[in-house]
């Protein structure tokens, strides 16, 4: 398999922590998203012109949560909770995380640099921290679930993009924030971000 990724992306690095999860290998394709000429190489990989996108074979498949439910399948469900109900809860954090939280995406770009935090948040930003912390206020902790999976790893990347902007949040949701910025997979892919960034 070969993943194409981005320089700076956040759910390419989504999609990498939920490889190492299931343990498939990648092929890593790095593609520098300020180039002026990127969309033509992403396009050479997928229809979208998006990233991330996973080949396999003849096979590509061009959104992050799609990827993540094919790794799921080739992993026999390592990435979503056992029970019927918790995958339907699992996979409604991960589609809200993948279509919302649009002012902390605008105003609070991810970066991997050292950031001094923010002085003031405006009433977006404030709505939108205050959604997360009743996401995370439901985790069983360490997890979100009894066994790690996807929404870890995406809400991981979350969790990160806070700390830089020095939003720490209180309370259960602060130990799930914690938990996750002290988890080894995280860890790992901030270290691959930052290898991604060097080429």
């Amino acid at each position: 398999m070969e993943l194409i990724v981005g320089k700076n992306s956040t759910w390419s690095l989504r999609v990498w922590i939920c490889g190492q999860l299931t343990n498939i290998d990648f092929n890593i394709k790095v593609i520098d998203l300020t180039d002026a000429d990127y969309k033509a190489q992403v396009l050479t990989f997928s229809p979208s012109g998006l990233v991330p996108a996973l080949v396999d074979d003849s096979l590509v498949i061009h959104d992050s949560l799609a990827i993540v439910e094919y790794l799921n399948e080739e992993s026999n469900g390592e990435l979503f909770p056992d029970t019927v109900n918790e995958r339907a809860i699992a996979r409604s954090l991960c589609s809200e995380l993948h279509s919302g939280f649009m002012n902390l995406r605008g105003q609070c770009s991810f970066t991997l640099e050292k950031l001094s935090p923010l002085s003031t948040l405006n009433d977006g930003i404030k709505n939108e921290i205050s959604r997360i912390e009743t996401i995370f206020e439901q985790a069983r902790l360490p997890y979100m679930f009894e066994k790690v999976g996807a929404v870890d790893a995406f809400y991981s990347i979350l969790a990160y993009r806070l700390k830089t902007y020095g939003i720490v949040l209180n309370g259960k949701a602060g130990d799930y924030q914690q938990s996750l910025l002290d988890w080894e997979f995280l860890q790992d892919a901030i270290k691959q971000a930052k290898v991604w960034e060097s080429k």
